[in-house]
């Protein structure tokens, strides 16, 4: 029998083009705190992290009592601005996800699984919106554990699925996603049209379309059919 394997994607800048919404949110969160919103590529430096790690890293200093009050100003602003517009205007999918996921899916080897610097609130709404209901057999959110790069969400993964690190993969499109993907022991593919700047990530394959997708998973962890060693 073929050995099952994971595919786990980080979701910001790999799964969906998710800035107006990140950006939007980080704007009221800072506006009702008086304070200047940082800038654009500041803002999309830090999507990955969880938000405590984000507010920090954009503005050194922070009272714990204020960083916490803006992460929930930020989670509640994040699902207003979800619940007014259409995900697939503000948050789209990037060309190609929606078919790279189903056509991975469709695999009975192999298993798809998250792990993101999102809220479990957060994530849900965006697979509500997205219609991407049942696809996900484990997901990891920064609720319950600690920020990118910390190996945590990966290992959780792993756990649940009980798949070895060696047939599993990360794909993502931040420094924060290989690292993590690299502390937990796991291969990498980083994705060359998100966040931070391609050429930045150390990824054992970057691919610049999903339709490479699924090649480079065999590549790396062995297709479907292959028997293990």
């Amino acid at each position: 029998m073929p050995d099952l394997r994971l595919v786990i994607f980080d979701v910001d800048g790999t799964l969906v083009d998710s800035q107006t919404d990140i950006l939007g949110a980080m704007a009221m969160t800072y506006a009702a705190e008086g304070m200047p919103t940082p800038d654009r590529a500041a803002v999309l430096s830090i999507v990955g992290l969880s938000l405590p790690v984000a507010m920090e890293t954009l503005t050194p200093g922070l009272d714990p009592a204020r960083r916490d009050r803006m992460v929930e100003t930020y989670k509640d602003s994040y699902v207003a601005l979800r619940e007014k517009a259409k995900v697939n205007e503000t948050s789209p999918l990037y060309p190609g996800a929606r078919e790279a996921l189903a056509r991975l899916h469709a695999d009975p080897w192999t298993l798809l699984g998250v792990a993101t610097g999102k809220s479990r609130r957060g994530l849900d709404k965006l697979i509500e919106g997205h219609g991407l209901e049942g696809l996900f057999v484990t997901s990891q959110v920064s609720d319950h554990h600690p920020s990118k790069p910390h190996p945590a969400m990966v290992l959780e993964c792993l756990s649940e699925t009980g798949i070895a690190p060696d047939r599993a993969v990360m794909v993502g499109d931040t420094t924060y996603d290989m690292d993590m993907a690299r502390a937990a022991g796991i291969r990498r593919i980083g994705v060359g049209w998100g966040y931070h700047p391609a050429n930045a990530l150390d990824a054992d394959v970057l691919i610049d379309d999903f339709a490479e997708l699924e090649g480079a998973v065999d590549r790396l962890i062995g297709q479907p059919e292959e028997k293990s060693a």
